[in-house]
């Protein structure tokens, strides 16, 4: 196998993984927004903005593809490929996994909202944290690069 197969792959699944946890962080939350609307129609701002914070996690997979970007060409080691590989899996199992949980955690806010509960502003914090080992992830594939 070529290297630079195994540096797609590892594009692929970063891609891919983030994706698929946003998919699925921001499907929870739409449907928890959706049923916080039969209680509390009032609050569909709040909702929409709880539904945004799993999404980033797939802009984070595509932003890992432009990293690691100028390394793809026909020339790579396999060292090289093999820590992008492994970065950019990493990135995309980091992703899967916050913006699933994220989405968790904004759906119960969305169920607190819509039962009355003045809680937006302190979820939003708790959720951002996630938010966090996301953006670390995205740093490390960076610093990875660096040592190419």
């Amino acid at each position: 196998m070529e290297p630079i197969i195994l540096a797609y792959i590892g594009v692929a699944l970063s891609i891919g993984l983030s994706g698929a946890g946003s998919a699925i962080g921001v499907t929870s939350t739409a449907k928890a927004a959706i049923g916080g609307m039969k209680k509390n129609s009032d609050a569909f701002g709040s909702y929409l903005f709880l539904c945004m914070p799993p999404s980033t996690n797939g802009l984070y997979g595509f932003l890992g593809y432009y990293i690691v970007s100028d390394y793809l060409v026909s020339g790579i080691t396999l060292f090289q490929a093999a820590a992008i590989f492994g970065a950019c899996t990493a990135l995309g199992l980091v992703n899967l996994i916050s913006a699933i949980m994220q989405g968790q955690a904004a759906s119960n806010a969305i169920a607190a909202i819509s039962s009355g509960h003045d809680v937006f502003g302190k979820s939003l914090i708790l959720i951002v944290f996630a938010e966090f080992y996301a953006i670390i992830a995205v740093a490390a594939l960076f610093m990875v690069t660096l040592t190419l």
